[in-house]
């Protein structure tokens, strides 16, 4: 059964398309891969198949009761507790809650109650909504939510605390408990691994194995895309637009395919290119002697081989090789022996303490890696080392001439698109 289908869509911002005449089927239980170029329109896809945007031309279409979750890159922070936004996140059963608590509040209006013919109206709707409370799974969305939570290893007192007090891990996995509860058919996952710790990518791993729709997944992580999907669909940049092309297999078997084709192209266009040379040479030598020997014969046959050149479906010259990015860290002043030291560094957020009696050196020039659990303060350390925040008890001192950057977690949410797998 397909649960989505796009014909010949197209998507622009300002005076750039994005893709143009894409068409792409999504059948039920599918296990898809996204990946594309920085830029690419990956997202811009995935929010056209939530329903979230719409295009400029073509046409989606899906069953009118398909349940949808779309789970963005990043979750902004909010007042909104961990277990609230789980709740909220049915919302056929906020609102039924929502008629429920007016019902409610009816009932203790004296004028309802004192009319028995309002009353028992009032009372039948009642137990309308509360059979289809029932039957939308209300009672038990608390314990499902819980279940969520201590799966995802949310930490239980960390439940009740608003999404800015959460680390960026946490937050995502958040997100993904909320578009699990809601029991979708199609579940869209623009890099769902982003900020998640080893553990937490294997849990992923077993949810997106144990759901029972279809899936379509935006992610640089090689790994997860080859224990989760069965299809690769890749989007290629081109002068008019992306196009996208379909690969059967998980990341793995993309990469064999990809290699195989590009070798083929690569064959294909220096074959094209060749016969080309000849023609244009052919060209050139039927010119020469049609203004030597005025001839008509010689200026036909010198057309008949340029439109042979027009007319070549023309192969497009392949890409062997990704243009790597090339970043170079060379400070404009050495600076000293030490680039920043902390001494018995210590925070607390929102009365939790995070970090308790940090020591630490760093030297100048060396390359230092921070891992940890989700929540576990990898954020506010650096965010410590950067002077982004104080600490409340400790030091933390900055060598002489040294200049401190920060690359945030949520910077490069602010662009359209994620990166390349």
């Amino acid at each position: 059964m397909i649960v989505t289908d796009l014909a010949a869509v197209t998507r622009a911002q300002g005076d750039r398309t994005i893709f143009a005449d894409l068409s792409f089927t999504i059948q039920d239980r599918a296990r898809i891969g996204l990946i594309g170029p920085n830029g690419s329109g990956k997202s811009t896809l995935l929010r056209t198949i939530a329903g979230l945007e719409s295009p400029e031309a073509g046409r989606v279409t899906r069953p009118r009761e398909l349940r949808i979750a779309y789970l963005a890159q990043e979750r902004p922070p909010s007042d909104a507790t961990a277990m609230a936004t789980l709740l909220d996140a049915h919302p056929d059963l906020v609102r039924i809650e929502r008629d429920l608590a007016a019902i409610a509040k009816r009932l203790g209006d004296p004028s309802v109650s004192a009319d028995l013919a309002a009353l028992s109206g009032v009372l039948e709707q009642q137990e309308r909504l509360l059979h289809a409370f029932d039957q939308a799974g209300g009672a038990r969305l608390g314990g499902r939510a819980v279940g969520l939570l201590q799966d995802l290893g949310i930490p239980h007192d960390h439940w009740e605390l608003p999404l800015s007090a959460l680390s960026g891990g946490q937050r995502k996995l958040v997100g993904l408990a909320a578009c699990l509860i809601g029991d979708p058919e199609l579940l869209l996952l623009d890099e769902p691994d982003n900020h998640l710790d080893l553990a937490r990518k294997e849990t992923l791993e077993r949810l997106l194995g144990e759901f029972d729709g279809a899936v379509v997944i935006v992610s640089h992580d090689r790994y997860l895309l080859d224990d989760t999907v069965e299809r690769i669909a890749e989007l290629e940049p081109t002068t008019s637009g992306a196009r996208l092309k379909i690969w059967e297999g998980n990341y793995s078997a993309y990469v064999t395919q990809k290699e195989i084709a590009l070798r083929r192209q690569q064959q294909d266009y220096a074959s094209q290119q060749k016969e080309i040379a000849r023609l244009e040479a052919a060209v050139k030598r039927f010119e020469l002697w049609a203004r030597i020997v005025v001839d008509e014969r010689h200026i036909k046959q010198a057309r008949n081989k340029q439109r042979q050149i027009d007319r070549m479906e023309k192969v497009e010259r392949p890409v062997l090789e990704r243009r790597r990015m090339a970043l170079a860290f060379r400070p404009r002043i050495r600076g000293g022996a030490i680039a920043i030291r902390l001494e018995r560094a210590a925070l607390a957020l929102d009365g939790h303490p995070v970090i308790r009696d940090a020591d630490l050196v760093v030297q100048n020039g060396e390359r230092l890696g921070v891992v940890g659990k989700n929540g576990s303060g990898k954020t506010v350390l650096l965010s410590l080392m950067s002077g982004e925040r104080t600490p409340d008890r400790g030091t933390v001192w900055v060598g002489p001439s040294i200049e401190r950057g920060v690359y945030a977690p949520e910077i490069h949410s602010q662009g359209r698109d994620s990166p390349t797998t």
